[in-house]
């Protein structure tokens, strides 16, 4: 086990209980144990199949691929509408975990499955992301831009496309849509 995973589940935090309960309950699946994006993430054959994560409301288990699984119990939570492929389960309590062990070594062995099937969850295209009108604009008016743009990685195109969508108003997409220029010009995605 790694000096960051035993630090993480020996700190005091929120969720610690929900934590180390969830813990026991993955090490019956012979998954293997990491640590990405500073939280406990579960693998099989180097493959990220479920990460333990936490809230400020709640704690949860992040699966992957859990768009391509059977919700028989209802339990798995698309976190926001652009989410396409993982699913959450969440918790509140050590006892909600242990009221439902048994779907939740379902979910993840089911999980386990659709890794090792090699089975993928079909992506929209970045052509079925919404275009804000104020980007529109901008690349239809900016020849260079637009080539810029159209020269991004599809993940880079959807982030700038959610991030200038997210604004409800108009005067906040087009300040958004200016101050990302120059980052597009350069080839840079939102994040780097």
């Amino acid at each position: 086990m790694s000096d960051r995973i035993a630090a993480f589940f020996a700190k005091a935090q929120p969720w610690q209980q929900e934590f180390a309960e969830l813990r026991t309950m993955l090490g019956e699946c012979g998954l293997e144990q990491g640590f990405k994006w500073g939280w406990p993430c579960y693998m099989q054959d180097g493959a990220n199949i479920v990460l333990m994560h936490g809230f400020k409301e709640y704690c949860a288990l992040l699966l992957f691929k859990g768009a391509l699984l059977d919700d028989a119990d209802g339990l798995l939570v698309q976190q926001t509408e652009n989410v396409q492929s993982a699913r959450q389960i969440r918790f509140t309590s050590v006892a909600q975990i242990r009221q439902h062990s048994a779907a939740i070594l379902h979910y993840v062995r089911a999980a386990m499955a659709v890794e090792k099937a090699g089975l993928t969850v079909p992506r929209k295209s970045t052509a079925q992301f919404a275009m804000p009108e104020e980007f529109a604009s901008r690349l239809a008016g900016e020849p260079k831009l637009q080539a810029a743009f159209e020269a991004l990685t599809p993940g880079r195109q959807r982030g700038y496309l959610l991030h200038f969508a997210q604004a409800k108003q108009s005067a906040t997409r087009a300040a958004r849509v200016e101050r990302c220029i120059p980052r597009i010009l350069e080839g840079k995605g939102l994040d780097d």
